[in-house]
């Protein structure tokens, strides 16, 4: 029997989750450590804590170590758009968190260089704020970049680490908003037109890329080696080739962030693609074409507001109760990192036409997430060209009964929910089929 071990970490939690195909060919998987993670504030911006979760890694494979001694290979996936400075060995401090707000000021000037619809030409990656374009563009105007010699995005960082070796992935570079869709390389008109370092942007690997093993060191305090390889880093890409999806049709991998769309042979960079705010990711051959909707942060943030001892299906029993019928545009930009989630929700109403009660804040924010679907599915028809009967849900979201009968009424589709961890399951099918090894799910 061989082993695998995905980690996945999500903003605000990971898991180290083992895998292997059973006597029947399907897949096993078994979670052996999980720990928090999350954004700080320091000095007043929203940063990542690189070391806390390279340790939260370390332990994690230990304590696989001591379940499963011979682990074939393991890989990290995390969220996109975020990365740590290098020069040479040594990481450049802070490491920023997208939600932070340093970008404002870079957005407009980016723009003056480079007009969105030039970028969205080339690149075909929808607008955020916190795109990589904009953050490193930020480091370029205030001297951060001076004498860094790469930037690895946060899986690759802590790879690296593990190894020793830097490299640079694919699917999660394209979220940058830098890689040219067409040619699947970074585009080096946007990085010369910004004036920023030739030399930061390397050829790109492809999910699959053999790193090497661990550096001794971790050999000798984990209990193990193991290869190290690249599987789709950004976790989107790692939880849409987790889906057990028949044909095509439109997906949800549903967390903090709520993405929405479909597999695409080709990547779309029209106008109506752009107006629609649709984004030409990079897949394990094929473009993920879809959205960013702002997702269960907005209820992860209620209930560390609200009533933070309250399991999630309790909160979702209790919003059923409620009558309130009022929703909210969850894309927003004052959702986005809020101090308090409830006073935002609250300036999205009239005076007095809010939420009353907890139940209503929840039930509010589940039927404008379902809402957010609507208006994204029947865009990406529009874009599409094609009408779709049905809607696959992975992800944290995929549990939660309730959301999944609003959005099915809200949307008019079928939904298929299929509460698993697809992410995890996308890493492991990159690591698997490498090693000649494959499964059912």
């Amino acid at each position: 029997m061989k082993y695998y071990l995905a980690i996945d970490i999500g903003a605000s939690s990971g898991r180290h989750i083992i895998g292997y195909a059973g006597a029947d060919g399907k897949l096993v998987t078994e979670e052996l450590y999980r720990f928090p993670n999350g954004m700080k504030k320091e000095n007043g911006h929203l940063v990542w804590d690189t070391e806390a979760l390279l340790a939260s890694v370390l332990e994690g494979i230990k304590e696989s170590f001591a379940r499963y001694p011979k682990i074939e290979s393991l890989s990290i996936d995390t969220w996109g758009v975020d990365y740590v400075l290098m020069k040479g060995d040594t990481p450049v401090a802070p490491t920023y968190a997208y939600r932070d707000d340093r970008t404002v000021p870079a957005i407009e000037a980016v723009h003056k260089i480079l007009p969105f619809d030039k970028l969205f030409e080339k690149a075909g990656i929808q607008f955020q704020p916190f795109n990589t374009v904009y953050q490193l563009y930020d480091d370029l105007g205030k001297g951060r970049l001076a004498g860094v010699t790469d930037f690895l995005m946060i899986p690759e960082y802590l790879m690296y680490r593990l190894t020793g070796v830097k490299k640079k992935e694919y699917t999660n570079a394209t979220t940058m908003g830098m890689v040219n869709a067409a040619t699947r390389a970074f585009d080096m008109d946007i990085v010369r037109a910004l004036g920023l370092p030739e030399h930061l942007f390397p050829a790109l690997s492809e999910p699959g890329t053999l790193l090497g093993g661990l550096k001794p060191e971790y050999v000798a305090y984990c209990g193990g080696d193991t290869k190290v390889r690249l599987c789709a880093t950004h976790d989107t890409a790692s939880a849409v080739e987790g889906i057990p999806m028949q044909g095509n049709a439109p997906y949800v991998s549903s967390g903090t962030w709520s993405i929405l769309g479909i597999k695409s042979s080709v990547p779309h960079t029209d106008p109506v693609s752009r107006e629609k705010n649709y984004s030409n990711e990079g897949g394990v051959g094929y473009v993920r074409y879809q959205t960013n909707i702002m997702g269960l942060w907005i209820v992860q943030s209620l209930r560390t507001e609200l009533c933070p001892d309250v399991s999630f299906g309790d909160i979702a029993e209790s919003a059923r109760a409620s009558k309130f019928e009022g929703i909210f545009d969850v894309n927003d930009s004052r959702f986005m990192a809020p101090a308090s989630m409830k006073e935002a929700i609250d300036s999205a109403f009239p005076a007095g036409e809010g939420p009353k009660t907890v139940a209503d804040y929840f039930v509010c924010a589940y039927r404008s997430l379902a809402e957010g679907y609507r208006v994204a599915i029947e865009n990406l028809e529009a874009c599409a060209g094609e009408r779709f009967d049905s809607l696959y849900i992975v992800g944290g979201g995929a549990k939660n009964a309730y959301l999944n009968e609003l959005t099915e009424a809200a949307i008019g589709r079928k939904v298929l929910a299929f509460p698993i961890e697809a992410t995890a399951i996308g890493n492991l099918k990159v690591q698997m089929r490498e090693d000649g090894v494959s499964f059912t799910i």
